[in-house]
């Protein structure tokens, strides 16, 4: 029997909130609907439950919507499976390189110029230079950014940022993709040169897991959906299931 390619086992993150008055503000937190969410640690802090025991698995093949409100947990549940955020109990278990595409700053410098923020950026994502260097025409002309790649960073627009970032992440064959729906964002003319690449990187990924409230693109992309709410599983399963669950909670 084959591994999981990626699983988590009773996940839970939690974060320390280290400003404010303890009282007042547990109080606002509550005002806010956090009921639930709110726990101290051993040193007496607040802090917020972002996941809680959260559990489920992928095999090779399966792309995983995570569906949910804005604060459900959907960035934090990616940044753990990216190993940025370590779980303050439960394993996540990993076979395969994790690409993540779900925040666009990273590994960007701003004060360097577009080619040499390529190269961080792949070395970031585990290529070594002579992968960069093979790659790195084809990353070039996708971006469309011609000699601003000379020029540092910080004189792009997002827009440009944008490119250079999605041109690096989808340079190479992923094994396991983590994408949030930033990527979604770009203007037209991206787009729709993007959509090819973007639905051939997705069709070669082992396994996809896409953030997004994007129901339609949800369904497009994804075979299973996992709703998040409070940090908490309320649905997994088969995408078309979870959606009409997530739909039904709205009404």
């Amino acid at each position: 029997m084959s591994l999981p390619v990626l699983g988590l086992d009773h996940v839970s993150v939690s974060f320390p909130v280290y400003h404010g008055g303890s009282r007042s503000l547990k109080k606002s937190l509550l005002s806010r609907g956090s009921a639930g969410r709110i726990a101290r640690d051993a040193n007496d802090r607040i802090t917020i439950d972002a996941l809680r025991d959260v559990s489920f698995s992928l095999d090779s093949g399966d792309r995983l919507a995570l569906i949910g409100a804005n604060g459900a947990g959907k960035t934090t549940l990616l940044r753990v499976m990216a190993g940025i955020y370590e779980p303050m109990a439960g394993i996540v278990t990993v076979h395969g390189r994790i690409s993540p595409m779900f925040d666009i700053g990273l590994g960007i410098d701003a004060d360097l110029s577009g080619y040499d923020n390529i190269r961080l950026r792949g070395l970031l994502l585990g290529l070594s230079s002579g992968e960069i260097d093979q790659l790195l025409p084809g990353i070039a002309e996708f971006t469309e950014l011609g000699d601003y790649l000379d020029m540092p960073v910080r004189t792009y627009s997002s827009g440009m940022t944008l490119r250079l970032t999605f041109a690096v992440a989808t340079c190479f064959e992923p094994e396991i993709l983590l994408m949030d729906e930033w990527i979604l964002a770009g203007d037209a003319h991206f787009m729709d040169r993007a959509q090819a690449r973007i639905d051939s990187f997705v069709q070669k990924a082992s396994v996809l897991v896409l953030a997004s409230h994007n129901l339609e693109v949800c369904r497009r992309w994804c075979n299973k959906g996992l709703w998040l709410q409070q940090g908490q599983i309320r649905s997994f399963g088969e995408i078309a299931s979870v959606i009409e669950s997530y739909r039904a909670s709205a009404i």
